[in-house]
């Protein structure tokens, strides 16, 4: 472990902490690649609004990633956000190829932010529970900026 910048966590809480982060760090690269994937692919009606927006949300969810990768270097490790361990690690299916309409990469997109909102949901709780109140309030934030992009995408939807 490289020198760690976080006093007052013992080095076992450490580890777990930069494993959880490394973890979630997976999940959102994935997101973010699942973004743009969108955005170079939707077409129909709506396309230009939800194009525009996947832009604003991609910064936003890189500044997440970021955040992710700093306390994993605060808490002396590592952040591996290599492309084949985002591939093996994350908790997101291929994003499909065969989608064009904006409903439908609308629908897709909004279903895989909620479930990585969720899987730092769950981090939050283990954070808690091993006593980093820090990376606990980091995957807090890091779930409101995800579920608002969520919203804000699905809002997109066709009504039915």
């Amino acid at each position: 472990m490289r020198e760690r910048y976080a006093s007052g966590i013992s080095d076992d809480t450490a580890k777990q902490m930069i494993d959880l982060l490394n973890a979630n760090l997976a999940n959102v690269i994935d997101l973010t690649l699942d973004g743009k994937q969108c955005h170079w692919n939707l077409q129909g009606t709506g396309f230009i609004g939800v194009h525009q927006l996947l832009d604003e949300t991609s910064d936003r969810i890189l500044e997440v990633s970021d955040t992710i990768a700093e306390r994993i270097v605060i808490l002396g490790g590592q952040p591996n956000g290599l492309a084949s361990r985002v591939v093996k690690e994350s908790i997101l299916d291929d994003y499909p190829t065969d989608i064009t309409e904006v409903d439908q990469h609308v629908r897709e997109l909004t279903n895989r932010y909620k479930k990585v909102a969720e899987a730092l949901r769950e981090a939050i709780a283990t954070a808690g529970e091993a006593g980093d109140e820090d990376t606990a309030d980091l995957f807090t934030e890091a779930s409101r900026i995800i579920d608002k992009d969520a919203w804000f995408i699905g809002a997109n939807a066709p009504k039915k």
